[in-house]
């Protein structure tokens, strides 16, 4: 048996935006991992970054817990885990210098260490899993456990899916993407996170407490930009009623007000969501949830279903108003679908949420205004809003790769800076999402505000639209575009 550590390199701390915004979650696939681990017969332990006091707190946890071996094992369900921040690069890197200082081995796993293994090995890790990585992992376990001084070579040694330093050289065998790992079964070994820090601080931001679960890994669909480094296009869905004997648990053992369902894509077929539904009814043990889908799955017999299972929220991949980006993306929707699945949704009392990706190869000014026309027309509850990132992997990347400076990843979620030459500069797609936002909150703002203050508030931020459309040209990177329209004022 060996005592293990386990963890991960985001701290909520080191990314200002979500830090302000206030919603932490626990690192689903990494306490996935602990149970797979425990379930082997090793002990666990957990260092869990999220709310941790900076990575100064690492040496004391790691002092405590004394390891051989410490896997630092990515939340693949944490979406900011794909954007490859530098500053949770630098702080994972830091906690393999400390680990292996302490005399532990260390294995690492995650999207920015599947694509730049190198960073890590340089670090100082022993193993690098490329890709979620759970048949190398339970093998590099195995042979440490009967040989605690095996050297790298023999330690990874006939292993696909992994990389390692051998005479200062970089091995690795890429076995191309795997589905999901059927081994990986069982819920998160959730007794290992302090749920009451968790709780403390969801209470003082929001006044309630949420959780996070997922009831599949994975995305069939192929959108060009979506960075996949884990699982590709596959895709693997739970049963609804383990799904719901989870949420049970959940409910009974920790109380939360709310669940985040982090899948990509939650449900997928209505007879699932059906039965999820129906089981959660009987156990007594629904929360109300949010999840992400897609517009194209939200059909009307969908929402009642996932209203009926307790849905309050659906955050849809809307990405444009203009039907000519969807189609360079490879989006596979309709404008016509985002505005019929947030009627639909709309209908049942759901809130949705869109989220907007400006500056994508091509995008010009009218299709911009273009999203700003859809966000007035759907009217979304709430929106995100992020510029176009290359990542390795994608079709996206390799279309815009030999554009790429020496920044290859945002600093943090926040950095929202152009990494390639789009039509306008960041400062530019900078100010159309602080204007999009401002469009949302005044259309909110529309049932409680007197008349005569909604229309002064429309008309001054027409201004700001007007005033943005008149500069645009002093905000042109050089690429040739189409002639823009001069002004735009509120339909």
């Amino acid at each position: 048996m060996l005592n293990i550590q386990v963890s991960h390199s985001y701290y909520l701390q080191y990314d200002r935006k979500q830090w302000e915004r206030g919603k932490p979650y626990p690192p689903l696939a990494t306490i996935q991992v602990a149970a797979f681990l425990r379930q082997h017969g090793h002990e666990v332990v957990l260092f869990d970054t999220m709310l941790a006091d900076g990575v100064e707190a690492y040496a004391d946890a790691l002092h405590d817990a004394a390891p051989a071996l410490v896997v630092l094992y990515e939340d693949n369900f944490n979406f900011l885990t794909k954007m490859c921040l530098s500053r949770m690069r630098e702080a994972a890197c830091r906690m393999i210098g400390e680990a292996r200082a302490s005399g532990a081995r260390v294995i690492v796993a995650g999207s920015d260490a599947s694509d730049q293994p190198d960073a890590f090995l340089a670090a100082g890790a022993d193993v690098v899993l490329l890709g979620e990585g759970i048949a190398a992992l339970s093998a590099l376990v195995e042979r440490f456990d009967r040989d605690r001084a095996i050297d790298t070579r023999d330690w990874a040694a006939g292993l696909a899916g992994v990389a390692f330093r051998m005479d200062g050289q970089t091995q690795l065998q890429r076995i191309g993407i795997q589905p999901p790992d059927a081994r990986l079964v069982g819920h998160p070994a959730w007794d290992l996170i302090d749920i009451e820090r968790y709780r403390a601080f969801w209470n003082a931001r929001h006044g309630y407490f949420s959780l996070n679960m997922a009831a599949s890994r994975g995305c069939p669909f192929r959108c060009n930009w979506c960075a996949k480094p884990i699982w590709g296009n596959h895709y693997r869905q739970r049963g609804a009623i383990d799904v719901a004997t989870e949420m049970a648990h959940l409910k009974h053992a920790f109380g939360p007000n709310h669940i985040w369902m982090a899948d990509d894509i939650f449900g997928f077929y209505v007879d699932w969501v059906q039965t999820f539904g129906e089981h959660l009814h009987a156990s007594a043990g629904s929360v109300p949830f949010t999840i992400q889908a897609r517009a194209d799955l939200c059909s009307e017999a969908m929402a009642e279903a996932l209203a009926q299972a307790g849905c309050v929220e659906v955050w849809i991949g809307a990405e444009s108003g203009s039907q000519r980006v969807l189609d360079a993306m490879s989006k596979g929707t309709r404008v016509a679908d985002l505005v019929g699945a947030r009627e639909r949704l709309g209908r049942q009392g759901i809130r949705v949420g869109f989220f907007v990706q400006l500056g994508y190869l091509g995008e010009e000014l009218e299709d911009l205004l273009a999203t700003r026309e859809l966000i007035a027309r759907a009217a979304p509850d709430d929106i995100g809003v992020s510029v176009s990132y290359p990542l390795p992997g994608t079709k996206f990347y390799e279309k815009v790769k030999a554009q790429l400076g020496r920044k290859t990843h945002w600093e943090e979620s926040n950095d929202l800076a152009m990494m390639f030459r789009g039509a306008y500069d960041s400062d530019f797609y900078r100010h159309v999402r602080d204007l999009l936002h401002a469009q949302v909150e005044l259309q909110q703002s529309a049932a409680t505000q007197p008349v005569e203050h909604h229309a002064l508030a429309r008309a001054a931020l027409d201004a700001r639209w007007n005033a943005l459309i008149a500069s645009e040209q002093a905000h042109r990177t050089g690429q040739v575009c189409r002639p823009a329209t001069a002004t735009l004022s509120h339909a």
